[in-house]
C-alpha cells in the first residue's frame, strides 16, 4: 500500500458506581464482552503504540476501552487543555443514545444520578400541515413499547467528560508503563513513515504504531473534508422552562416551516420552582434571514411558544441562548493508512436527529474490538471501514437529507413530511425498527 509521506495537520485539540450494562436486545452477552482489568501484553505479540488524540468523551471513551479490552496496547491520550482545568462545569447539553448509555456503564462511568433518562420521544409537524385530512402528523416512541428502561438521556457536557476523565486518571496511576495522559500537549502534524508507524508532533516528535484523532470542534471552525454541505442554517441553544402536566423524560421535536425545534428533558435541581419542568432547546433557522438574532429574550419566547406542539406544556421563561452555523463535514474514508478519524473528527452532523457522539462512541467501541485480537493491524483497519460504514453512512444520509428538505420551496413538502410522520405511528413495527437503529445503530 503506497504510504503519503507529506505531513498531516492537525488543529489544536481541546475539551472538547453503576452495574454492569446488560447486553443490547437481540444480542448474546458473548457478542459484547464485559470490560475487563488490564492485563500483561501478550508474549506472542509486540505491544502497540496507540496516539489518541482529543480528550473530549469519544477519545476517552476509546483510551479506556483500550488500556481495558486490548492488552497490547500502550495507550497515549493528547489533549491542549491544561492539566488542571477543571471540565466538570461544562453546560453544554448531550444526549446519549441508549446504546451509548451502556457503552459508558461498561466502563463503570455513568453518572446516572445526574443524568436524565429520555422515556419518551414526541416528534410532531407544525401546522399547515395536513389540511383537509383526519390524520395528525404525530409519532409518540415509548421505552415501554419497545421493552427498554430507557430509549437514551440527556446530561451537561461536563458531568460525562468528568467522571470519563478520572477514570482515565485512575488507569494511568495503575498501569503508567502503558497508559500516559499529556493534557497541555497539541498535536501539531502527524507525519507517516516508510515502514507505516507515524510521526506524532506534540512539541517532541514520537513514534506510534497507529493514531486516532478523536476532536473535530464544531462545523464553522472545521477545515473542510471530503463531503461538506454548508446548511445555511443557525442552532439556537440554551434552557427554558414549561408548565404543564408532563411526565419527566419526554423529548419533543417539532418539525417547522424554518427547521427543527427539539427539547430535551433536563434533570430537576434543587431551587426548581413547583411544577417547572426545564428543558435543553434546539431552534433551528435559516441563516441568510434569521428571524431569532434581532429578537429580544421576550420576543423570542413568544415566538417559539407558538411552535411547541401543545403537549410540550407553556412555556414561562427562556434563558440565554447561543448560535451555533449548521452544516454537514464528512470524511470519505475513516482509514487513511494509520491513522484513523472518529466522531467530529470523522463526522459533523446536523442535529435534527441528535446522533453525531453516538455514532462517534459507536466508532470508539467497534475500533478497540476489531484491533484487540488482530494480528494484521492493517488489515483489521480495513474491517473496520467496511464494518463501520452501514451504521456512519446511513446516519449521514439520514441526518442530510431531513436537513436539507427544509430548504426546499417544493409544493407539498411539507404535507408528504406530515404524512411520513403519521405512516410510521400507524406501523408499530417500522417504527420499532427506527427507534432500534436510533437506540443502537445500524448493525
Amino acid at each position: 500500500m503506497p504510504t503519503d509521506t507529506r505531513p498531516t495537520d492537525i488543529p489544536p485539540t481541546s475539551s472538547g458506581g453503576d452495574a454492569a450494562a446488560q447486553p443490547l436486545p437481540g444480542e448474546a452477552s458473548s457478542e459484547r464482552p464485559s470490560v475487563r482489568p488490564s492485563d500483561p501484553p501478550s508474549r506472542d505479540r509486540p505491544a502497540v503504540r496507540l496516539a489518541v488524540i482529543g480528550a473530549g468523551p469519544v477519545g476517552l471513551t476509546l483510551a479506556l476501552f483500550a488500556a481495558r479490552l486490548w492488552p497490547e496496547a500502550d495507550v497515549t491520550l493528547f489533549d491542549a487543555r491544561a492539566a488542571g482545568q477543571d471540565v466538570s462545569g461544562d453546560p453544554r447539553t448531550l444526549a446519549l443514545s441508549l446504546g451509548s448509555v451502556q457503552l459508558l456503564q461498561r466502563l463503570a462511568v455513568w453518572p446516572a444520578e445526574q443524568a436524565q433518562a429520555i422515556t419518551q420521544v414526541h416528534v410532531s409537524q407544525a401546522p399547515p400541515t395536513l389540511t383537509g385530512v383526519p390524520i395528525q402528523p404525530e409519532l409518540t416512541i415509548n421505552a415501554f413499547d419497545e421493552g427498554v428502561p430507557q430509549l437514551g438521556a440527556v446530561l451537561r457536557y461536563g458531568q460525562i467528560v468528568a467522571p470519563l476523565q478520572r477514570a482515565w486518571e485512575a488507569e494511568c496511576a495503575a498501569a503508567p508503563a502503558r497508559c500516559h495522559f499529556r493534557l497541555g500537549t497539541p498535536v501539531s502534524a502527524l507525519k507517516p513513515l516508510p515502514d507505516h508507524r507515524l510521526e506524532v508532533d506534540a512539541g517532541i516528535a514520537e513514534v506510534f504504531d497507529l493514531a486516532v484523532i478523536a476532536e473535530g470542534g464544531v462545523f464553522a471552525e472545521q477545515s473542510r473534508k471530503g463531503l461538506s454541505r454548508d446548511y445555511h442554517q443557525t442552532a439556537w441553544v440554551g434552557q427554558v422552562q414549561l408548565d404543564g402536566d408532563v411526565a419527566p423524560g419526554v423529548a419533543f421535536e417539532r418539525f417547522t416551516r424554518h427547521g427543527p425545534v427539539a427539547l430535551l428533558p433536563l434533570k430537576a435541581e434543587a431551587g426548581d420552582a413547583p411544577g417547572r419542568r426545564r428543558a435543553a432547546l434546539v431552534w433551528c433557522v435559516p441563516s441568510d434571514d434569521d428571524p431569532v438574532a434581532p429578537l429580544t429574550d421576550a420576543q423570542r419566547q413568544a415566538v417559539l411558544a407558538t411552535l411547541l406542539p401543545p403537549a410540550a406544556g407553556a412555556l414561562r421563561s427562556i434563558g440565554p441562548l447561543k448560535a451555533f452555523a449548521l452544516g454537514l463535514n464528512a470524511e470519505r474514508t475513516l482509514v487513511d493508512g494509520r491513522q484513523v478519524r472518529i466522531g467530529n473528527a470523522a463526522q459533523t452532523l446536523h442535529p435534527v436527529a441528535g446522533q453525531g457522539l453516538n455514532l462517534g462512541l459507536r466508532d470508539a467501541f467497534t475500533l478497540v474490538q476489531s484491533l484487540r485480537d488482530a494480528a494484521d493491524l492493517d488489515r483489521a483497519l480495513r474491517r473496520v471501514e467496511w464494518s463501520r460504514a452501514p451504521d456512519r453512512w446511513g446516519m449521514i444520509a439520514a441526518t442530510d437529507f431531513l436537513a436539507r428538505s427544509f430548504t426546499w420551496k417544493l409544493p407539498g413538502l411539507a404535507a408528504a413530511r406530515g404524512l411520513g410522520i403519521a405512516a410510521l405511528q400507524a406501523l408499530p413495527p417500522v417504527k420499532s425498527a427506527l427507534a432500534r437503529q436510533m437506540m443502537f445503530g445500524r448493525r
